[in-house]
């Protein structure tokens, strides 16, 4: 091991204030989850932040497998500051919160569905029910494949759907459904153990997504994704599914709302349900439409779990610590506006998302139907508007 790195059995012996835990990933993979206690200065800006180092204590970096952070480490001892890099990054922090006997594995799913029912009945099930509800998102006899990406949104649906399975009033079946278009071994590994310990019964099947899609330099997660959602309805079908469940979130939806306005120049949302038109019969819904990230967030670290983020190549690797044009994230450049215009206006969140429940068609210069586009000019009255 180099002089500039420690592994966690050494990161453990350290007591609380002898050290500084920084994860140098970017903003949009720390938020996806971190070592406790670890504050986020992404490499790119780290140099430019030194104030926010403390020259008292070890400096202890990591990023997504323990590459550039030894970078950086060297960097800063060079600056004269106590630095280190944790041996594996992230990813080996992750394998090790797994190792647990199975009788704590129970007690520990016991405790997560506790958590579903009581403390976040009521900003999660409650929220995933009434979108069920007023959607109709679920019908008696439905078969639906709860798509399962190794996420934290996924995962918790999963969970919320084997809630809803228990009480509710008419029957329908699940199939948890995890396909894995590439993964490494340790992003499956992870999606696998998250799964044994919140008792969900995922079945797998795998492609290359992700090899096909690597070299592409013009929209690659565009393509993923429609890849991913072709896989999935094939597959689902196979199964004996009628729907298919994406893990989709509140804050998803208004996301998009922006997103399309700003840098698609249309105004669109994302549809809590839709029926596909390449696979028949197959449908798919959004139960997680009414949810916010930040519950789920909330639920996620009261519950001491880590999920992965996406794990294709671009984001496999340390490529979330060094992003390389490919992997900004507009989605991102969204959140942030958005918190931006909420410190403003404490309702914009809710004001988004109501925009497109409440479209004025007399006050719309063109709409689009079907594909057809269609202008005011063609019911204009002369003399009739004010």
């Amino acid at each position: 091991m180099a002089d500039t790195e420690i592994n966690l059995a050494q990161l453990k012996e350290y007591k609380a204030g002898e050290y500084q835990l920084i994860d140098i990933r970017n903003e949009d993979a720390f938020r996806y989850g971190s070592i406790k206690g670890a504050v986020n200065l992404p490499e790119q800006e780290i140099f430019l932040r030194k104030e926010e180092l403390s020259a008292a204590k070890r400096l202890i970096l990591f990023c997504a497998k323990g590459i550039n952070s030894i970078g950086v480490a060297e960097r800063l001892r060079e600056e004269g500051f106590d630095a280190v890099s944790l041996e594996g990054g992230y990813g080996a922090y992750l394998m090790d919160s797994f190792q647990k006997k199975t009788s704590e594995k129970e007690e520990r799913c016991q405790e997560i569905e506790k958590s579903i029912r009581k403390k976040f009945h009521k900003a999660i099930f409650s929220k995933f029910a009434k979108a069920i509800n007023e959607y109709e998102l679920l019908q008696p006899g439905d078969k639906v494949a709860v798509c399962i990406s190794g996420g934290k949104d996924s995962m918790l649906m999963a969970k919320l759907f084997q809630e809803l399975q228990r009480h509710n009033k008419f029957q329908f079946e699940l199939v948890f459904l995890v396909m894995d278009p590439g993964y490494s071994e340790m992003n499956r590994k992870v999606i696998e153990r998250n799964a044994e310990l919140m008792q969900i019964p995922i079945t797998v099947f795998e492609t290359q997504i992700f090899d096909a899609v690597y070299e592409i330099e013009n929209s690659p997660c565009y393509l993923c994704a429609r890849m991913r959602r072709g896989y999935l309805y094939s597959k689902a079908k196979e199964l004996g599914c009628n729907k298919i469940a994406l893990g989709h979130h509140y804050d998803d939806v208004i996301e998009t709302i922006l997103m399309g306005m700003l840098y698609g120049a249309q105004v669109q949302t994302m549809m809590p349900k839709l029926h596909s038109t390449n696979f028949e019969g197959m449908e798919l819904i959004r139960p997680m439409y009414l949810i916010r990230e930040d519950d789920i967030k909330h639920w996620r670290d009261y519950n001491d779990l880590h999920f992965i983020q996406c794990a294709c190549h671009f984001t496999d690797t340390c490529t979330t610590c060094d992003p390389d044009g490919r992997t900004v994230s507009k989605r991102m450049e969204i959140k942030q506006l958005i918190a931006r215009l909420k410190e403003v206006n404490p309702y914009v969140e809710n004001n988004i998302f109501r925009s497109v429940e409440n479209v004025n068609l007399s006050t719309i210069i063109a709409y689009k139907k079907d594909g057809v586009k269609h202008s005011f000019l063609e019911t204009y009255v002369n003399g009739t508007d004010e």
